[in-house]
């Protein structure tokens, strides 16, 4: 188990007090207009709403109490630090804001926990549906507890995918999605990385070049811990920046599929 330095709390358990403190403050306000009301602009540079400003309040309250880590890199807060202690937590208050907005019970808390620059502990909460994503460096990814493992799906031609590419560009993607047996676009980066871990689905491809650290640190350590393998579209190492106004392109499946979409990837660029 993952422990907080300096504390008999694990990562996990802090987190999952966090989760039971988010859902109770938001639940009111969550599919109703009140959730999207801008509140400011965020470190990314998109405006924050509502319900993320409601979470990462709560979220960073929490973390000081518990001398969590030394900082954190939050979607809407930026890099911050917020104690003396080691580590830092990569957030996102609220993945999938706009589904959460709208009543589409498809949103999580999603963080990792960094340590000599390489994430060791994720954890991603759906707080739509009430279930729990963790995982750890070398020790497997779990589902509430119980271990995960990616597909064995081997061929696009079967594969079920989230897919995403820009709206006025749709050449980086046309193969794939014309090739995969269904696509998908569920709205919440993070818990898409994590569905791969546990064979929901098989792959998930994201060309638009915004995703950021925020959205998938925790998420591709879930799908490799189970599995699966995250790359750059071009089947490199990917190295996010910690500035959350970057990002990037992402290719994470079960490994079965990373060679085959890369080559169409490779053939439509």
């Amino acid at each position: 188990m993952h422990l907080i330095k300096g504390s008999d709390m694990s990562f996990f358990s802090l987190f999952d007090e966090i989760t039971s403190a988010v859902s109770d403050a938001i639940i009111d306000i969550a599919g109703t207009p009140e959730a999207g009301i801008i509140t400011e602009m965020g470190a990314d540079g998109t405006p924050t709403q509502a319900i993320d400003k409601i979470a990462e309040d709560i979220i960073l309250s929490f973390l000081r109490e518990a001398d969590a880590c030394g900082e954190v890199i939050s979607e809407e807060a930026g890099r911050c630090r917020i104690s003396d202690a080691d580590g830092i937590i990569i957030l996102d208050p609220i993945d999938g804001t706009y589904n959460a907005i709208h009543g589409i019970p498809y949103y999580a808390i999603s963080a990792g926990y960094m340590e000599n620059g390489e994430i060791t502990a994720a954890y991603i909460s759906n707080l739509g549906f009430r279930e729990v994503f963790t995982a750890e460096k070398n020790a497997g990814a779990y589902l509430n507890k119980k271990p995960i493992h990616v597909s064995p799906v081997s061929t696009l031609d079967t594969a079920s995918l989230s897919l995403y590419g820009k709206q006025h560009h749709i050449d980086s993607v046309r193969e794939i999605a014309g090739t995969a047996r269904r696509w998908r676009h569920l709205g919440a980066s993070a818990l898409e990385l994590a569905y791969i871990g546990c064979g929901r689905i098989d792959a998930f491809v994201d060309m638009r070049g915004t995703l950021r650290y925020t959205d998938a640190a925790a998420g591709m350590l879930i799908c490799e811990e189970a599995g699966g393998r995250a790359t750059s579209a071009l089947g490199e190492k990917i190295e996010f920046s910690k500035d959350v106004r970057e990002g990037r392109t992402l290719v994470a499946t079960n490994g079965f599929l990373q060679e085959e979409i890369i080559r169409c990837l490779g053939r439509s660029v």
